[in-house]
């Protein structure tokens, strides 16, 4: 059974259709790219499916259970975690306290029990000086305390929006590798937005293009890339 399953999924913001009629589905330990244009929906579908805003029509199931106006706190609590384009991380609380976030919200645990749980999740993604502000961090360490932040829900779906961007290759390549490892480790689905197609090559098993809302492609990206239709909306020349 598929982890997370979209039908007809439908968001209209007055007269603009930003996603229409998008079916698609994600299979454990999978990692799927959505790619497209700007302002091809792909925010606004992960929106959707994460309980940030309702559809218009269409339904969300997740394990087979309906989800389609579940709040995001319960689909928090169920096991669909995110992270964001634009990160804003608590600047009050150190890397660790940002992290613990997750348990104590999501998952109810005590003090005690979050911050062991944020120490080990720390550990796993490299994050080391855990009392530093958010201030104090690289970019790498940023993007890598929001997907320890995510994974403190404990979920089985993880959606990671554009989180490569503003890394350099080097560092591109090192997180590519801890997405990788922890979808492996953990049996995640794992949506991935970004614009980089080399991450999404190398990346990804699967490939959903959205142009206007729409999906106009499905399949493992070197089939994708070749698609005429994708070229025209999105590749370019660069196929």
């Amino acid at each position: 059974m598929s982890k997370l399953t979209t039908t007809d999924l439908t968001r209209r913001f007055m007269g603009l259709v930003a996603v229409n009629k998008v079916s698609f589905s994600m299979d454990e330990g999978e990692i799927l790219g959505i790619i497209g244009p700007n302002g091809a929906g792909k925010t606004t579908f992960i929106n959707l499916v994460s309980g940030i805003i309702m559809p218009t029509e269409g339904k969300i199931e997740y394990k087979g259970r309906d989800i389609t106006y579940m709040p995001a706190h319960e689909r928090a609590r169920i096991g669909i975690a995110r992270t964001y384009q634009l990160i804003h991380p608590l600047e009050n609380l150190s890397l660790l306290e940002n992290v613990m976030v997750g348990s104590i919200f999501a998952r109810g645990k005590s003090l005690k029990a979050a911050r062991k749980q944020a120490e080990k999740l720390c550990a796993e993604l490299g994050l080391e000086n855990l009392d530093r502000d958010p201030s104090r961090l690289t970019i790498l360490e940023v993007k890598r305390m929001e997907i320890a932040k995510a994974l403190s829900n404990e979920p089985e779906v993880l959606f990671l929006d554009e989180v490569m961007a503003g890394l350099n290759a080097d560092e591109t390549k090192d997180l590519i590798a801890t997405v990788q490892k922890i979808a492996k480790e953990r049996k995640l689905a794992v949506g991935v937005v970004e614009h980089v197609m080399g991450v999404i090559r190398e990346l990804t098993h699967r490939v959903i293009v959205l142009e206007a809302g729409e999906l106009i492609a499905e399949g493992p990206y070197e089939e994708v890339s070749k698609n005429t239709r994708v070229i025209e909306a999105y590749l370019g020349g660069a196929a």
